[in-house]
């Protein structure tokens, strides 16, 4: 198990993204702009999913310094692939700023395989790999995007999603938006004041430290005297963060608790927020020390234990 300590003294930094949007919404216009996507949008808002698609970006030669914010200021993206999306320079910009928030930001991406093989992407075959040569000839004339491009196509289509060659789009437009909301809505956004200074740099020097992009088990402690705002720093990491895993819990005053022998309260809790509610019930200590071991296992979980003074408590 990797370990590690934050300390308080953190340098200034500039400030990291903010999630306006749920979801952003990338596709070919020609191909499903009235059709596939804008079922799936209407969709997506009906289940008040905050979701950004470019009705109302005026395209043009470049790809708008608008639309590449709103990318990076979602928290996960949609990429409808379908038989002309690479016909689009747009569309091949927008994939490789989603791809680059993927890395850098940890952001969900989400492919759908409209009428397309996802093998096609993965290799530029067909239609995915025309545009490229003989079609449009990106490798002559766009010599410096290209390598970029094959590069996100080349990621995008090894990424598990929705293969839709048959059966009814509203079947497979529920099966998406049920999948979406129960990953990105249903975490729990803890309560933070507005307007904190320096909540930014704190979340940029503690995101390094959890190294995200790595499988391994990371422990990160914030360390200082009390009354320092410990727990708001952790409170706000957290809310910038959970939406990335698939399980989640925050438990508070766990050395009260340990004082008033309420462990098996804690543990009760940490279950029933890795499970996804269904009210689990622990007899004792040891029981649930094990119950939740088994819960964890093989699963990306966040679990941030509050005011903690002794490592023990953790076992």
């Amino acid at each position: 198990m990797a370990s590690t300590s934050a300390q308080m003294a953190f340098d200034s930094s500039p400030s990291m993204r903010r999630c306006l949007y749920d979801v952003f919404l990338s596709f070919r216009g020609e191909d499903t702009r009235h059709n596939f996507t804008d079922h799936l949008y209407t969709d997506l808002v009906r289940r008040g999913i905050t979701t950004f698609k470019d009705n109302k970006l005026k395209r043009g030669e470049e790809i708008q310094p608008k639309l590449l914010k709103a990318i990076e200021e979602s928290r996960s993206s949609i990429v409808v692939f379908s038989q002309n999306y690479v016909d689009s320079r747009w569309c091949l910009e927008e994939l490789a700023k989603i791809m680059e928030c993927r890395k850098e930001y940890k952001q969900i991406v989400l492919p759908i395989f409209y009428h397309v093989d996802p093998s096609d992407i993965r290799k530029q075959r067909g239609s995915f790999g025309e545009a490229f040569t003989t079609k449009y000839d990106y490798e002559e004339n766009w010599k410096d995007k290209v390598e970029r491009w094959r590069e996100a196509l080349t990621q995008a289509g090894n990424i598990s999603g929705w293969h839709i060659k048959e059966g009814y789009e509203s079947k497979h437009i529920k099966e998406i938006t049920t999948v979406i909301a129960n990953r990105i809505l249903n975490f729990k956004s803890l309560f933070v004041e507005d307007n904190l200074v320096g909540m930014d740099s704190h979340f940029q020097k503690l995101s390094s430290e959890l190294r995200m992009e790595s499988n391994d088990v990371r422990m990160v402690g914030i360390c200082g005297i009390g009354g320092i705002g410990k727990t708001t720093i952790a409170r706000y990491v957290y809310n910038q963060i959970s939406w990335g895993f698939e399980c989640c819990s925050f438990l508070e005053n766990v050395v009260e608790a340990h004082k008033n022998k309420d462990l098996v309260r804690l543990q009760n809790q940490l279950l029933n927020d890795m499970l996804g509610g269904g009210n689990q019930k622990i007899s004792n200590v040891f029981d649930g020390a094990n119950m939740i071991k088994n819960s964890l296992r093989f699963r990306k979980a966040l679990i941030v234990f509050d005011d903690i003074d002794d490592m023990d408590l953790l076992e």
